[in-house]
């Protein structure tokens, strides 16, 4: 039985849940979430027990020292909320933890459980999944549900994948047999540049979030972050022009496909994007009071990031394109270690 005591009457609960491991390429989603509890000062009111979840062969307890007493650290997932201020006051309940590595339909039901629980009116579920997608152009983020009235009222994907999942694909099936209507954001992460973290991937999925939800997120350091982070990937493309190449190749094929989808209509839809972001200003700090002065930005943002390299030579190449396998839900590219 599931006792919240400590956690006031939400207002409009939406949860927001992302996992480290297989479905979090580039530290993406996980990242995202971390953000959210930081930028509106989350309070943890609930873990799940890592006993009954992890294997801790695989995901190992923690030692630390905190004032001269030794402590340990169990992975796990934890629950927050935050409060968001403004005209129209809502609040969050944040869902952060690593991928389970055991019962996995009783650790979806367990969240479930904290959603029923709490009021939850829609559970969003963030991923990232390696793509052959260029870090030069926007990140794809594809909105996908098992819903087809949200599908159709929210301007989302059905979901069409068949193949291997992780646990956001299982916690959307659980979703959608439970009655919670349920969505997945998935950032496309280049496969070549895949080593966490990936600010252009987090700044991606909050602004979808943004859309999705209704609601203004404050950025923080991230657009600064990701340019940063763009800028770097350059300079290591510019230095072997056999990356050079191949990032140019993913380019000219990035932009063919979109081509054919730069109508007057696309382009009106993303202009109003804009003018969305831009007309508010600067998002509600915690509790909806003025914020830092951080905006908002688009996809396309910018840091350090790190190519596979030759194990005969330390030569930084580009690595050959990953097998085909068919793509995660709704995404571009094709997939490696991370899916739906």
């Amino acid at each position: 039985m599931i006792e919240l005591e400590g956690v006031p009457e939400l207002i409009d609960p939406v949860m927001v849940a992302a996992f480290e491991g297989w479905n979090d390429a580039g530290d993406a989603a996980s990242t995202a979430v971390a953000h959210l509890d930081r930028e509106w000062k989350g309070e943890v009111f609930a873990a799940l027990d890592a006993e009954d979840y992890y294997d801790f062969q695989v995901n190992r307890p923690t030692v630390f020292i905190d004032g001269g007493v030794r402590k340990i650290t169990w992975p796990t997932t934890r629950l927050s909320v935050v409060r968001i201020g403004g005209d129209k006051p809502r609040d969050l309940v944040l869902v952060r933890g690593i991928e389970p590595s055991m019962r996995w339909r009783s650790y979806c039901n367990e969240i479930l459980g904290f959603a029923h629980e709490l009021g939850v009116e829609m559970i969003v579920i963030l991923g990232a999944l390696l793509g052959d997608t260029p870090h030069t152009r926007p990140v794809p983020v594809s909105g996908v549900t098992s819903d087809a009235d949200l599908a159709r009222t929210m301007d989302l994907e059905e979901t069409r994948y068949e193949g291997p999942t992780g646990i956001v694909g299982i916690l959307q099936e659980a979703c959608t047999h439970a009655g919670v209507p349920a969505v997945s954001l998935w950032a496309a992460v280049p496969h070549y540049v895949s080593q966490p973290p990936n600010p252009k991937a987090t700044l991606a999925l909050l602004n979808r979030l943004e859309d999705l939800i209704d609601l203004r997120i404050p950025l923080g350091e991230l657009p600064e972050d990701a340019r940063a982070w763009q800028v770097g990937v350059d300079q290591l493309a510019a230095e072997d022009s056999e990356v050079a190449e191949y990032v140019q190749s993913l380019e000219e094929a990035r932009d063919t496909a979109e081509l054919p989808e730069a109508t007057g209509e696309a382009i009106a839809r993303e202009f109003e994007r804009y003018l969305r972001r831009r007309d508010g200003g600067p998002g509600p700090g915690p509790g909806g009071g003025p914020g830092t002065g951080h905006g908002h930005a688009t996809d396309g943002g910018e840091g350090s990031g790190t190519y596979l390299r030759d194990s005969s030579s330390g030569r930084t190449r580009p690595p050959k394109p990953p097998r085909a396998e068919p793509p995660s839900d709704g995404a571009d590219g094709t997939e490696d270690s991370t899916e739906e």
